[in-house]
């Protein structure tokens, strides 16, 4: 049987490194797999030669997005005319649900014979259930992160197969703490602080204000030797510095990736936006504080149809808050800064802390079979029986 030909489509950052993971895996069990499609800057380090940049579909919240309706829309179409044009074996959906997901069903649409895959799933168990009825629809196949995904999309007749998470294989990664502090100039025994506003531009303008007065509070309240490290991405990257002007502790700004996993590495503790990076900050095993914020409008939209009780993936794993959350209204300096203080040097919240994220990785697979591979195998032997 014929190497297959894989169309992978990611719409931010954080998908493009889960993308560049499968690439590897997929090449590994299949060196002769053919794979197009749409991602950043991981994957074209994988080999992909990209449709077009995600900058035109990174985007989140109504203020952002609603200028970009007409260019998302016109990237939904140019993915799906790629597809329909090129006949892939499976067009596999990374993420990015308000992107791809419109892909999937204008696919359906068009070419029902193409195969469609979901690869990390909304969480729509969290909110909005019914959704997963209608993915039923539009999807053939989900590449599941979380072990009680399986069952649920199972129970709406839509096929899961349980991978594990990802961002366990980055493990590795968080090392060079030390070197790292060295080459900015950051002394072996400063407080370093790793700020993490986010990768979307939104968020840069929501929460990078706030964090910037978190640090203020921690060096008015007498943490000493406070130093912090921002780790950002090239399409946010001049706004981020735009907006740490005349930061109130010695700031370092990395765009590299591998200092990112660094950064991790050398800091005594994190203040993070929801998202794929709080997982990565507990894999190194960083303790963390989350803070989100949406424009009042969105979160007005869609905080009817919230149902669960954390944003966290530890805290969704470990059924608690084991990492502090303030979201929304309760995301203000004083919060934020009271749930790091206690987190910044030894002692019992810190402790507790990090038993918490070596437990919750330990539910994500840590220690097991590489879930992109376990991924990659399952699309391969997906692929080949339809194929058969």
């Amino acid at each position: 049987m014929s190497s297959p030909h894989i169309m992978l489509v990611c719409g931010e950052p954080s998908g493009d490194q889960l993308g560049a993971q499968l690439m590897a895996a997929l090449k590994l069990l299949d060196p002769g797999v053919v794979i197009s499609g749409v991602g950043g800057e991981a994957m074209a380090g994988q080999g992909l030669s990209s449709l077009f940049s995600l900058s035109d579909t990174a985007v989140m919240g109504l203020r952002e997005v609603v200028p970009k309706i007409p260019k998302i829309l016109a990237r939904v179409d140019e993915a799906v005319d790629f597809a329909v044009r090129t006949r892939p074996d499976a067009v596999v959906l990374i993420d990015s649900p308000d992107f791809t997901h419109r892909i999937a069903r204008k696919l359906k649409r068009r070419a029902p014979a193409i195969a469609t895959v979901n690869y990390v799933a909304p969480q729509v168990w969290a909110s909005r259930a019914y959704r997963a009825k209608a993915m039923a629809r539009y999807l053939d196949l989900v590449l599941a992160l979380l072990p009680f995904e399986a069952p649920f999309f199972e129970s709406y007749g839509l096929k899961t197969v349980f991978v594990g998470h990802p961002v366990i294989e980055r493990a590795a990664r968080m090392q060079g703490g030390p070197a790292l502090r060295a080459r900015f100039s950051i002394p072996p025994d400063a407080c370093l602080l790793c700020v993490l506003p986010g990768s979307r531009s939104n968020e840069i303008r929501l929460l990078l204000p706030v964090f910037r007065d978190v640090v203020s509070l921690l060096v008015r309240r007498g943490v000493p030797n406070l130093y912090c490290v921002l780790p950002t991405v090239p399409h946010v990257a001049q706004r981020v510095r735009e907006g740490s002007v005349d930061w109130p502790a010695p700031l370092t700004i990395l765009e590299d990736e591998g200092d990112k996993f660094s950064a991790f590495a050398a800091a005594n503790a994190a203040l993070a936006a929801s998202g794929t990076v709080t997982t990565e900050l507990a894999l190194a095993r960083t303790p963390l504080v989350v803070g989100y914020k949406l424009g009042w409008l969105t979160y007005k939209l869609m905080r009817p149809f919230i149902h669960a009780p954390f944003a966290t993936l530890v805290n969704i794993l470990l059924e608690r808050e084991a990492v502090p959350e303030r979201i929304q209204e309760r995301c203000t300096p004083a919060a934020l800064a009271d749930a790091l203080l206690p987190l910044l040097h030894d002692g019992p919240e810190r402790a507790g802390q990090l038993a918490d994220l070596k437990q919750a990785c330990q539910i994500l697979g840590e220690g097991s079979t590489a879930p992109s591979r376990r991924a990659a195998q399952a699309l391969l032997e997906f692929v080949r029986a339809r194929k058969a």
